[in-house]
């Protein structure tokens, strides 16, 4: 009877272990590797639309607000949250300022991440536009780069890399409307998600908001 009843509980905590293990498996986050082939075609270069595996943010190099060069390899290895802009901007850019400002205020002591804002406009943001913008939204140097450079170069990245931009007409390449998102790219460079930047926590179906993003940020760090 006594060995009965032993075996019974042997059995029991066998059933417990696997009812956690499973409902731990079920309830896991994990976060989608976002590639061309998954966004909407008029955010995407034509060049990697068909891309449907392996992509990851191409090799860059634009100068900060402090005329410093940054690169690729100054992110290599963190996660990072990059969005587009430009400073005279008077529709969705100030909203999207502040909220990337409070972001920076969320992750400042999370040694593993940073912020990267693209100029769209940055023959009108050089670098001295972009130091008085940075003191006037409080931008941590070492936490968060606004950056200016060719043209070209970062249509190309926006369309080709991060997936965040529309162009009319292929021979408007370079008349860049640029959108509210913020991207989240993962310590390996590849793209887990998009987010609202005009939207901190208000519930909008289809979207993710800003507070998803930090819990996303959180997820991918805990990884790390």
């Amino acid at each position: 009877m006594l060995k009965n009843k032993k075996i019974s509980f042997f059995f029991i905590i066998i059933l417990v272990v696997i009812f956690v293990s499973i409902y731990s498996l079920m309830n896991r986050k994990n976060l989608p590797v976002i590639t061309p082939r998954d966004v909407n075609p008029e955010l995407v270069d034509s060049l990697v639309q068909h891309i449907g595996y392996n992509h990851k943010i191409a090799p860059f190099s634009f100068t900060n607000q402090n005329g410093q060069t940054v690169t690729n390899k100054d992110y290599e290895g963190k996660i990072y949250v990059a969005d587009f802009f430009f400073t005279t901007c008077q529709t969705i850019c100030p909203k999207m300022t502040d909220n990337m400002a409070w972001l920076q205020d969320k992750i400042k002591d999370n040694p593993k991440v940073k912020l990267l804002s693209h100029s769209v406009f940055p023959d009108e943001d050089t670098v001295e536009v972009l130091k008085k913008y940075a003191k006037e939204k409080g931008v941590i140097d070492s936490k968060w780069n606004l950056v200016t450079g060719d043209q070209k170069e970062i249509y190309k990245i926006a369309r080709q890399s991060y997936l965040v931009v529309k162009t009319g007409k292929p021979e408007e390449m370079f008349d860049m409307v640029h959108t509210e998102n913020f991207v989240l790219v993962d310590q390996k460079g590849r793209i887990r998600g998009f987010y609202n930047g005009l939207n901190i926590d208000k519930k909008v179906k289809g979207e993710q908001n800003l507070t998803q993003l930090l819990e996303d940020i959180e997820f991918l760090s805990e990884k790390d």
